[in-house]
């Protein structure tokens, strides 16, 4: 995002405030927006939220930057269905956004300097969240669709105690997202 008169990039606080106004459009809005900044028509597939995303990540990538190498890798690695071939990354900066949808219930992880927050409260590991919301003893990560089990879907692998299981837990089986 540049500004219009002089062609520079926009100050963070700037594309703060769009990202707020682009949070708060209405679908009709969303899908006109779309068509502006991508010159195509929105595909019927997309959910509002989807779209949220997809147009306030095009903002921030063109002030800021795209991925880094290391992890269009990765990405490059999942498309071609071989997530195994690709490094993951090691560390998840503060303030990243860990979200899993479990039982129905979606479960937000900010990560801070010193561990990671969930629901007000500050814990030490993600294991420990995991545990919490689960009732069982898990592994943290693998429960919030960061590291792989020992299945072949990352779906199964991202449900608590999914490597060596012969049956998944009962509950949504979707996998984490990571945001930035």
């Amino acid at each position: 995002m540049t500004t219009k008169d002089t062609g520079r990039p926009a100050a963070a606080a700037e594309i703060e405030a769009e990202i707020q106004r682009i949070q708060s459009l209405c679908l009709d809005d969303l899908r006109s927006l779309w068509r502006e900044v991508f010159k195509r028509d929105v595909p019927k597939a997309l959910t509002r939220d989807l779209l949220v995303r997809i147009i306030i990540w095009h903002i921030q990538e063109h002030a800021f930057g795209g991925h880094d190498r290391a992890t269009l890798k990765i990405l490059e690695s999942y498309a071609k269905g071989r997530p195994g071939d690709a490094q993951r990354p090691r560390y998840l900066k503060p303030g990243t956004e860990i979200i899993r949808e479990f039982q129905g219930e979606r479960h937000t992880v900010v990560v801070t300097a010193a561990g990671f927050r969930w629901r007000d409260g500050d814990y030490p590991s993600l294991t420990a969240i995991a545990r919490i919301i689960t009732g069982t003893s898990c592994n943290g990560p693998r429960f919030f669709g960061l590291r792989m089990g020992g299945m072949s879907e990352p779906t199964a692998a991202a449900e608590p105690g999914g490597a060596g299981r012969q049956k998944p837990a009962k509950g949504h089986k979707k996998p984490a997202e990571a945001h930035t």
